[in-house]
């Protein structure tokens, strides 16, 4: 390419290098770079995207990848960031109703190099790997929900937050997404998910006026747990006195399963057992959920009793950041998830805007 001085600034400069959109020393294109990044999110790692780009006719190591990940992770993190600090939209100017919103969260377990990640296995003591949780939030409305023709549930559109850090940090992140989305327009907010305690504070800082839902699947898994040590050797028995519960818990009963669980230390003493761990376990994790439990009227309302959707982002995020062999650095693992997370979200445009 040709070069010249420019007369104004006496700076040897390339116009068609700045026609492309290129930074001095940079080679690649903007527009080759974005089809790269977009690869690497849309597979699971930079040696197969590196594969799928030569299938396209672009032959480049997964180096080359990785660096343009890097550079465009770095702009997607800072846009991020901004929008979440950013004052609530103004309401739109429609006459659509507002509906309702839907926001589940929940957290999956990430590997990134520890401090002494250089040393070898076993050789000595330190920390090599660290673990680390990743929340993790899916935010939709309601009447964005549907069903395929096999009656498999469907989201026409979603968004989603994923932050590796502080809850209260991860909480701003999510009420800002959720403001994006429609938050202060809808009629109702679900907040649906499992029983962690965490998410549960950070409802009622963040979502103090929301529907709480207990994933049913969660409450099920629980009861289950708690009917085999009630009935350790009669397989029948346990499925009996489960799906009884079960029933009434998904059918607007559920004030009868708190009497039955508030009963079984009694239950236990005529029969002359000694009422198992799992007892008291079980009473407690349920008692902050009382009002979390009314799966009947959720249901009548289109709300969803489970939080499937939630567990099926959790395992898209597995498979593309827990892969066996993966092992990341705090920084490339969070660029990379600022450019997924930016295509899921609708906003993979502007992280390639040209200022």
């Amino acid at each position: 390419m040709s070069y010249g001085r420019d007369p104004q600034t006496q700076r040897w400069e390339c116009p068609q290098q700045q026609a492309w959109g290129l930074t001095p020393h940079q080679k690649i294109t903007p527009g080759l770079a974005e089809k790269l990044c977009f690869t690497a999110t849309a597979t699971t790692s930079y040696a197969q995207a590196a594969a799928v780009a030569a299938q396209w006719g672009v032959p480049v190591d997964d180096s080359v990848i990785h660096q343009q990940v890097q550079r465009a992770g770095a702009r997607a993190e800072q846009q991020a960031q901004a929008r979440s600090c950013a004052p609530p939209p103004p309401p739109p100017k429609t006459t659509v109703p507002p509906g309702a919103l839907v926001i589940m969260m929940d957290g999956w377990l990430v590997r990134e190099r520890g401090d002494d990640w250089g040393l070898p296995p076993g050789a000595a003591a330190g920390e090599r790997v660290v673990w680390h949780e990743c929340k993790s939030a899916v935010i939709y409305r309601l009447e964005q929900a549907a069903k395929t023709a096999g009656e498999r549930g469907l989201l026409v559109e979603k968004f989603v937050v994923a932050y590796v850090g502080d809850p209260l940090e991860f909480g701003r992140r999510v009420q800002a997404e959720a403001r994006r989305r429609g938050l202060g327009q809808v009629t109702r907010v679900y907040v649906v998910a499992d029983g962690g305690a965490w998410i549960w504070n950070l409802v009622a800082d963040r979502f103090a006026e929301a529907i709480g839902v207990l994933d049913f699947y969660h409450a099920s898994q629980h009861l289950w747990e708690l009917t085999h040590s009630l009935h350790p050797t009669d397989a029948a028995a346990a499925q009996a006195w489960v799906e009884a519960l079960l029933h009434q818990l998904r059918h607007g009963a559920e004030a009868e399963v708190f009497r039955t669980l508030a009963a079984l230390p009694s239950w236990c003493a005529e029969r002359g057992q000694v009422p198992p761990p799992l007892v008291a376990k079980t009473i407690n994790y349920f008692a902050p959920h009382q009002e979390h439990l009314h799966y009947a009227a959720r249901a009548a309302e289109g709300c969803p009793v489970g939080s499937g959707a939630m567990e099926s982002l959790c395992a898209q995020f597995q498979g593309r950041f827990k892969r066996c062999g993966q092992f990341w650095t705090a920084q490339g693992r969070r660029r990379l998830m600022a450019l997924d997370v930016a295509r899921r979200n609708q906003d993979w445009a502007a992280v390639w805007q040209r200022n």
